[in-house]
C-alpha cells in the first residue's frame, strides 16, 4: 500500500516524512560484517567447517554442528538479516582445495595443494604457500578468475536459498582488505544486489597474494571507481563501510588521498557517495573514540584496541576514530562544500567462525579456537588476538518498511540505521526546530517525529530565527537484556575560528541522580556478582525518553549530533570465562563488567 501510495502522489514526496508510510518502519537487527570458511584468514585459523550456507542457518536461528566443541550450538534470538562479507582475494580457495575442484586442478600448482589435502597435508593456503620458495608462482596459478568466480557462485547460492522475504534477508556482500604495511584500511561493501544481479560481476579485491588487472588494488579510489562502473553496468548500488578503522594509524579518516594530495571537492564528492556508513563497533574494537583525543568523556575507555592487525601498539590518531572523522567532516564541508565524512553508524560481529554471536555470555569467539576455555589462559608465546581482549560485539539496528532486501537496503543508503554492541535497544532520534517537551510522551514517537523532524542520518536546514536544533530521543531496554542507564547527546561543531569542539551532554537518566556542582552525573552503580557472573536489573529503566534542546547552539556554526544511550554493567564474557574456569577475573587482565550502548546515526546541521 505504501509503495502504491508514494507512486501516486511522487510530486508530494517531500511532505511524506511524516505519512502513515514513514511511521510504519519497523525495526530489524542483522550482522554486516561475518566470514566463514570461504575467507581465507579464518581457514587458516581453524574454521574449516562452516561454509556461507551454515552461517545463514545459524543466523536464522537453527541448531548446526560445532566441529571444534564436538556439539550443536544455537543462536537464542534469530537475526533479521546477515550479510556474508568473506574477504575477496581468494575467495574460498582452501573448500576449493580440500574437495579437489576440478577447475583448481587445471594447473600444476593446484595438483600439488589436492595432493597435499589428500594426504592431510593441508592446514590453508597461507600456510601451505609461506614456506614454498615458488610462492609467487603457485599463487599466480591458483589466483584465477574463474576460481574466484566459482566460489562467489556458491556464496550467491547460499544467499538465494535462504533468502525468505518479510522474515529473513540475506544481503550480498564481500570485504576489500586492503592494507599499507599493516595498518588497516579495510571496507565491507554491500550491495542491494540480487543473486542473479550478483553473477554478473565478481567482487573487488585487494591484491594481497596475487593481482589481477581491473578486479584488484588496494587503493580505495580504485575500488570507488570499480563500484560505479559496476553499478551503473548491472543495475545495483553499493555501499563500502569501512572496519576497523582503530587499526589504521590514521590512514582511514586521512586529510590526504592515497597519492598524499590534499582533498579536492570532486575527492570529497566520491568518497561520501560510496562510504556512507562506518562500523563503529565489533569484537576487535571500538572505533568511536579513543580517551587520549576526549579527554572530557567519561566513557571513551570502551574496548579499545591500541595496536595493528599485526600487533605493533599505535599511538593516540585523530585519522583512525570515527567522531575525530565527524569533526574533520566539518572542516571540509566548511572549506569544500562537501563532507566527505558525513556517515551513519553501523555495527558488526567481524567473527570468522560463521557464526553472529553477539551475546557475552554465549559468546563463541573469533575463531574457531575461541570456543575452547582451555585456549584462553595466557601463554608463554604471544598471541595477537588474545580470546579475552575481544567482547562479543556488535549488531547493526535498521529502520525499515519491511524485512526485504530493497526496503533494507534503502534504510543504508538513507542512513537511518544505528550500531549496538551487541544488545537490542530500541532507539528512534528525530531532529528539528519544534520538538516540544511533552513529545517525548507521544503515544506515536515516529508520528511526532516523522511530522516535526527528520530522523537520524539526515541534514537540518538552516535554523529559524532564534530557534536551536532539538532532538527527540526515545530509547528501550533490550527486552531480554539490561536495563537502561542513560542517554547522551554527542555534539560536534565547528568554533568562529574555524576550529571544531566537541561536548558531551547528558540527556536523560535513570533513578533520583542530579548532576553535582560540575555538572557531572554520578554514576549508576553496578548489581554484576563476580563470584557468580550475574547481575539484577533492580536499578536502571526500562526507557528513557526526552526533547532535548541544544543550550549552546550558534546558527552560524555547522555541527553535528548523535546519540550514545548506555546499559547499566552486566557481565563480561571475561567475567563468564573466569568463573567456570575456577579463577579470579584478574587473571584475564580484562574487565569483569561492560557497559554495553547504542551508537544512533548523526544528524547534520549546516548553516
Amino acid at each position: 500500500m505504501c509503495r502504491l501510495l508514494s507512486l501516486v502522489v511522487a510530486s508530494l514526496l517531500p511532505l511524506l516524512a511524516g505519512s502513515a508510510c514513514a511511521q510504519q518502519r519497523n525495526l530489524y537487527f542483522g550482522d554486516l560484517h561475518l566470514h566463514t570458511n570461504y575467507s581465507l584468514d579464518a581457514y587458516g585459523v581453524g574454521n574449516t567447517f562452516m561454509s556461507p550456507d551454515l552461517a545463514y542457518r545459524f543466523a536464522r536461528g537453527i541448531p548446526v554442528y560445532h566441529k571444534t566443541l564436538d556439539t550443536k550450538v544455537q543462536i537464542d534470538r534469530p537475526l533479521d538479516f546477515l550479510a556474508v562479507t568473506d574477504h575477496s582475494d581468494n575467495l574460498g580457495i582452501d573448500v576449493q582445495v580440500t574437495s579437489g575442484s576440478p577447475l583448481l586442478a587445471q594447473s600444476e600448482a593446484g595438483r600439488r595443494m589436492i595432493a597435499a589435502a589428500r594426504e592431510k597435508l593441508w592446514t590453508g593456503l597461507q600456510s601451505f604457500t609461506r614456506p614454498q620458495p615458488d610462492r609467487a608462482e603457485l599463487m599466480q596459478q591458483v589466483t584465477t578468475l574463474a576460481l574466484r568466480q566459482s566460489a562467489w557462485q556458491d556464496e550467491l547460492d547460499a544467499a538465494a536459498r535462504h533468502y525468505q522475504p518479510g522474515t529473513f534477508t540475506t544481503l550480498l556482500g564481500w570485504e576489500w582488505t586492503a592494507m599499507i604495511d599493516g595498518k588497516n584500511l579495510h571496507r565491507n561493501v554491500i550491495s542491494s544486489a540480487s543473486p542473479e544481479q550478483g553473477s554478473q560481476f565478481y567482487p573487488y579485491g585487494a591484491g594481497q597474494f596475487h593481482s589481477l588487472d581491473g578486479i584488484d588494488s588496494n587503493r580505495p579510489e580504485d575500488l570507488w571507481a570499480w563500484l560505479d562502473a559496476t553499478s551503473r553496468r548491472v543495475g545495483v548500488d553499493f555501499i563500502a563501510v569501512p572496519h576497523n578503522s582503530n587499526l589504521s594509524a590514521g590512514l582511514m579518516f586521512d586529510v590526504v588521498d592515497s597519492d598524499g594530495r590534499p582533498f579536492d571537492a570532486q575527492y570529497a564528492r566520491t568518497r561520501l557517495r560510496w562510504e556512507s556508513l562506518v562500523e563503529i563497533t565489533q569484537a576487535k574494537g571500538n572505533s568511536e573514540v579513543l580517551p587520549e583525543l576526549a579527554t572530557t568523556d567519561e566513557f571513551a575507555e570502551f574496548e579499545i584496541r591500541r595496536k595493528l592487525l599485526i600487533g605493533t601498539p599505535t599511538p593516540p590518531n585523530e585519522g583512525d576514530y570515527v567522531r575525530s572523522a565527524l569533526k574533520r567532516g566539518l572542516g571540509f564541508g566548511a572549506a569544500l562544500g562537501v563532507n566527505p565524512y558525513k556517515f551513519g553508524f553501523a555495527g558488526g560481529t567481524d567473527n570468522h567462525i560463521g557464526m553472529a554471536s553477539v551475546e557475552e555470555n554465549r559468546f563463541l569467539g573469533k575463531i574457531a579456537s575461541d570456543a575452547k576455555l582451555s585456549e584462553h589462559l595466557p601463554r608463554e608465546r604471544p598471541v595477537i588476538f588474545p580470546a579475552w581482549e575481544m567482547s562479543a560485539a556488535g549488531l547493526t539496528a535498521i529502520w525499515a518498511e519491511e524485512n526485504t532486501r530493497e526496503s533494507l537496503f534503502a534504510a543504508l543508503r538513507r542512513k537511518e540505521v544505528y550500531a549496538t554492541t551487541g544488545t537490542r535497544i530500541a532507539l528512534r532520534m528525530f531532529a528539528g526546530f519544534s520538538f516540544m517537551a511533552r513529545d517525548a510522551r507521544a503515544n506515536d514517537i515516529a508520528a511526532v517525529g516523522y511530522r516535526k523532524g527528520v530522523p537520524m542520518g539526515s541534514d537540518l536546514a538552516a535554523a529559524p530565527r532564534g530557534k536551536a536544533p532539538t532532538l527527540l530521543i526515545h530509547a528501550a531496554k533490550d527486552p531480554a537484556g539490561a536495563n537502561l542507564d542513560r542517554l547522551q547527546v554527542i555534539k560536534g561543531w565547528l568554533d568562529a575560528e574555524g576550529k571544531a569542539r566537541e561536548s558531551i551532554y547528558d540527556a536523560a537518566w535513570a533513578g533520583e541522580r542530579q548532576p553535582d556542582a560540575s555538572g557531572k552525573l554520578p554514576a549508576i552503580g553496578s548489581t554484576v556478582d563476580e563470584e557468580t557472573a550475574t547481575y539484577s536489573n533492580s536499578i536502571g529503566s526500562t526507557q528513557l525518553a526526552t526533547v532535548w534542546t541544544d543550550p549552546d547552539f550558534d546558527p552560524s556554526e555547522a555541527a553535528f549530533y548523535y546519540v550514545r544511550v548506555l546499559e547499566i554493567p552486566t557481565p563480561r564474557q571475561s567475567l563468564y570465562d573466569a568463573v567456570a574456569l575456577g579463577i579470579e577475573v584478574a587473571v584475564t587482565k580484562y574487565p569483569a563488567s561492560i557497559q554495553e550502548r547504542a551508537f544512533s546515526s548523526p544528524v547534520w546541521y549546516t548553516p
